[in-house]
């Protein structure tokens, strides 16, 4: 007889439940294991590695948008000691980059003891890699554990010009390390010029990745989904106030020559130019296996193409000066603008004779800067200093020093460039050292090379420069800048600035007299070189005396005359009087910038410049 169980169904689906289950547990398995080699591949990882990436470094623009500074990407082979796998095939990883295996040892032997090393981060092992060799690496990376490619950026010049103006970029040493933060060995800073000022808004933010990796050394996936991975940020792109093609023209003509030449936008105080001569083409201080060789050369070359003469040379500025000392004579009111001073065509004092050119009666500032008559500058210089008598030249002196310090001379300037010097402007103190009191002191007739701008005073090309854009705007200046403007990578532009704004205290209208005097340079006086049809320049030339060899020509002006849109100096070392090489290439440079091209009357001064070489090969 039939049993009637209420409780055999349950039975049945309980088992039934646990046949399913098993089969289900059973198949994940098998996906799992068999499958899906995911969880295997992850089981075997024995690293969480940070890949470093670098982000783009802003670009240098010249006013016009004109790429200055590109980038190009270089790749480095990076190491971290502790992953090294000590069975790899040393003698193949040799063979792929062209080492020996001492070579090999050598980068891996470091000082473990300094902190700027650790065996659990990575280091550069051998940098900048060509592209062949990178290559072959990529294939077999995987047979060297510990060994991983760095991508990195390294400049590029479009145009091999504005060397000076650039700077370069360099590996960061162990005290910049300290100093500033985000940077690690390996990392390029910039090293000198708007590279090195601009640092931090050129060089961006890195990013990085997080992966996993083997045993060996291999990547096998993303951790955790790229949830901690960050995008690099670009560096920000630096648009300069240079004209790159005035910036070329001037190197041009400065080749074969020693010297320097700076162009200022009076108004703004924007360098249009700044050159130094000898220079060299930017290209050989891009990093690359090369640079090393191509730095030594230029660093032992006799002419010192690294040495910036626009800024870091102090020269005598010879009688450009003499507009200086005409402007603090009138301020003092020791002359007047048409004040008479006989010249014979010589300056005497006691024993002491003087040489001046023959030239017509200097009645006025005007003729007198038109013929730079030594006599006429000499005399109004000591005027300032006795104003309050001979035998006290102190007060009169500090006068002086005080027209000559609006000016912005014998101080830094301040512009947005490193190592700018200040030039040098004896004080009362340097000349009570000089001349003590025991020994008769000092007097007007002591110092009165001032006058002409020789003696002790030392400018510099930026300072002549300035100077020419003070007597432009008629008795202001704007601090002298090459930055203009920051650029974004969404391209919002931030201007740079404000940069100052300096007075000198002189009425602007002493500064007339100035402007028809050196209008007059240029027309019908000592700078006929530098004249250019239908464009009125005004100019004052230099010839600066060198004991050790010829003389020096240098030359100031600003065009046009009305409504002045660049100021110029120009300094080629013993080349000369002023009239010789100075004064004609800046007639040239101003043609050019504000022509776009030069007049077929001038082309005879451009053809001499150009094949007249000043310098002996070293």
């Amino acid at each position: 007889m039939a049993t009637n169980d209420p409780y055999r169904n349950r039975l049945y689906v309980i088992r039934l439940i646990f046949m399913m289950s098993t089969l289900l547990l059973v198949a994940k398995a098998f996906q799992l294991q068999i499958l899906d080699q995911t969880y295997t591949v992850r089981a075997e990882a024995t690293a969480i590695d940070k890949v470093v990436l670098y982000p783009a470094r802003g670009l240098i623009l010249d006013r016009n948008h004109k790429l200055l500074v590109g980038n190009q990407p270089v790749y480095d082979l990076m190491v971290t000691y502790n992953k090294i796998d000590p069975k790899m095939d040393t003698t193949l990883f040799c063979q792929l980059l062209g080492i020996e295996k001492s070579e090999f040892e050598r980068r891996l032997d470091k000082d473990w003891s300094n902190p700027i090393y650790s065996k659990r981060k990575p280091f550069v092992f051998y940098d900048k890699l060509d592209p062949q060799t990178w290559a072959r690496f990529q294939e077999v990376l995987h047979e060297f554990p510990g060994f991983f490619i760095q991508k990195r950026n390294v400049r590029v010049y479009p145009y091999p010009h504005g060397a000076h103006v650039f700077g370069y970029l360099r590996e960061v040493t162990y005290e910049e390390l300290h100093k500033n933060k985000g940077y690690v060995m390996g990392d390029y800073i910039g090293a000198n010029g708007l590279e090195w000022v601009y640092e931090k808004s050129l060089r961006g933010k890195k990013g990085a990745r997080y992966v996993l990796r083997d045993n060996l050394g291999r990547e096998i996936g993303s951790y955790r989904n790229h949830e901690l991975d960050t995008m690099p940020q670009a560096g920000q792109n630096l648009l300069t106030t240079i004209d790159i093609d005035l910036q070329a023209y001037a190197e041009k003509l400065l080749q074969n020559k020693k010297g320097a030449v700076v162009a200022i936008e009076p108004t703004s105080g924007e360098i249009l130019a700044f050159v130094s001569a000898p220079s060299y083409d930017p290209n050989l201080m891009t990093i690359s296996r090369q640079r090393g060789k191509a730095y030594r050369q230029l660093l032992t070359d006799s002419l010192k193409p690294l040495f910036n003469r626009a800024i870091m040379a102090q020269y005598p500025p010879g009688s450009i000066f003499k507009t200086v000392v005409a402007l603090s004579a009138l301020h003092n009111q020791v002359i007047e603008p048409h004040t008479y001073i006989p010249c014979p065509g010589y300056y005497s004092y006691g024993k002491d004779t003087r040489k001046c050119r023959q030239h017509p009666a200097p009645f006025g500032i005007h003729i007198a800067l038109q013929w730079s008559c030594n006599t006429y500058f000499f005399t109004a210089f000591r005027r300032i200093v006795d104003k309050f008598g001979f035998y006290n030249p102190k007060p009169g002196y500090q006068a002086f020093l005080k027209d000559v310090y609006a000016f912005g001379l014998g101080q830094p300037l301040g512009i947005d460039f490193p190592s700018e010097k200040e030039g040098n402007v004896p004080d009362i103190s340097y000349y009570d050292k000089l001349y003590p009191a025991q020994l008769g002191g000092w007097k007007s007739p002591t110092i009165m090379s001032i006058g002409i701008g020789q003696g002790e005073i030392e400018l510099t090309t930026l300072q002549m420069a300035n100077l020419a854009a003070i007597i432009a705007n008629k008795g202001w200046y704007i601090t002298p800048h090459l930055g203009k403007a920051l650029i974004a990578p969404d391209s919002t532009q931030t201007l740079l600035g404000p940069f100052a704004y300096h007075h000198t205290g002189i009425d602007s209208t002493l500064f007339q007299i100035i402007h028809q005097g050196m209008q007059r340079v240029v027309e019908a006086g000592t700078a006929r070189s530098a004249w250019v049809p239908d464009l009125p320049i005004a100019g004052k030339t230099g010839t600066v005396q060198n004991p050790h060899g010829k003389n020096h020509s240098t030359f100031i002006a600003f065009a046009p005359i009305d409504k002045p849109q660049i100021a110029i100096a120009v300094y080629v070392e013993n080349a000369g009087g002023g009239s010789a090489f100075a004064a004609p290439m800046a007639g040239l440079l101003i043609e050019y910038y504000l022509k776009g091209s030069i007049h077929p009357s001038r082309k005879f001064w451009e053809n001499h410049i150009l094949q007249t070489n000043l310098v002996m090969a070293p």
